[in-house]
């Protein structure tokens, strides 16, 4: 497994080069899920240690330290065990905040996952007084503390602020074109990165709009075919693609991300049309494509 991306958000990479968007949890969030925890962690050792007051005339002074370790025990390391194991990755304090645990291919964790990071907190945080956990946390990119780099997990944020969706416009008279794509060498990181570009066209500025679109719907237009009509600009022509993939993998049954959309054209398409290479396309592969001239 690998990460992808800086800042806040990353991909995470599985094993199947599958890439997994997910936005990383830092520490000030973190702190305030763990101190949520803490209180009610704290409250359940007050409530103990009454328990413990009120039957000290019924147990031994040995029976009570037991009583008393095996109940704390319980308490910092069972209760986030526990809770993480049942809940598949959360607290109080992580849903209070809306975090979650997961692998690093961000898959659901097991309880062997809960428990190396519950033991190791005991010594990073609980006995050093968080300072092992606050350093590591701070220089590790993906924000993570000792106890996650073994486990092999990452906390991400569930109710991250969401990204402006986008609807893949397929306009009519593209729809014969579209219909007759062999998409079959169509890579899935090529639509990701098709589709990821899209998403974030209105924020970027003319420059880096233009070149970033050029060089991705370039790299579709080689693994496509038959090649796109004269005159069809790199944000038209991938927005024609997706919709047409997300249309079949509608019909297949698996939606895709997005739907197509060939009522309206979106705000986000603005460039101008640019033509691909003039003249017919070589029978076997697309020639030319989207790439500024030298």
């Amino acid at each position: 497994m690998t990460h992808r991306g800086t800042g806040d958000g990353a991909g995470l990479v599985t094993g199947d080069a599958v890439v997994v968007d997910l936005r990383l949890a830092k520490l000030p969030s973190r702190a305030i899920a763990f101190l949520i925890d803490l209180v009610l962690q704290v409250g359940a050792l007050v409530a103990l240690t009454f328990l413990l007051g009120a039957t000290s005339g019924l147990a031994d002074d040995v029976l009570a330290v037991v009583f008393v370790f095996v109940g704390t025990i319980a308490v910092v390391v069972g209760y986030p065990v526990a809770m993480e194991t049942l809940t598949r990755g959360r607290t109080v304090g992580k849903l209070a905040l809306g975090l979650r645990v997961v692998r690093d291919d961000g898959g659901a964790i097991r309880f062997r996952h809960a428990l190396a990071r519950g033991l190791m907190a005991v010594v990073e945080i609980y006995l050093c007084f968080g300072a092992i956990a606050v350093i590591t946390s701070l220089l590790s990119p993906e924000g993570k503390r000792v106890g996650d780099y073994l486990a092999g997990t990452v906390v991400v944020r569930e109710r991250a602020p969401t990204s402006p969706t986008a609807q893949w416009w397929l306009p009519p008279s593209l729809q014969p074109w579209a219909a007759s794509l062999d998409l079959t060498r169509l890579q899935p990181a090529t639509a990701l990165s098709a589709r990821q570009f899209l998403v974030r066209a209105a924020s970027l500025n003319d420059g880096a709009r233009d070149a970033l679109g050029r060089a991705i719907a370039d790299d579709m237009f080689r693994q496509v075919s038959p090649p796109p009509p004269p005159g069809v600009g790199p944000e038209i022509f991938l927005n024609a693609v997706l919709a047409e993939r997300s249309r079949r993998a509608t019909i297949a049954g698996a939606p895709a991300s997005g739907s197509p959309a060939i009522e309206a054209p979106p705000p986000t398409i603005s460039t101008p049309e640019i033509s691909t290479t003039s003249g017919e396309a070589p029978p076997e592969e697309n020639a030319g494509g989207f790439s500024a001239p030298s």
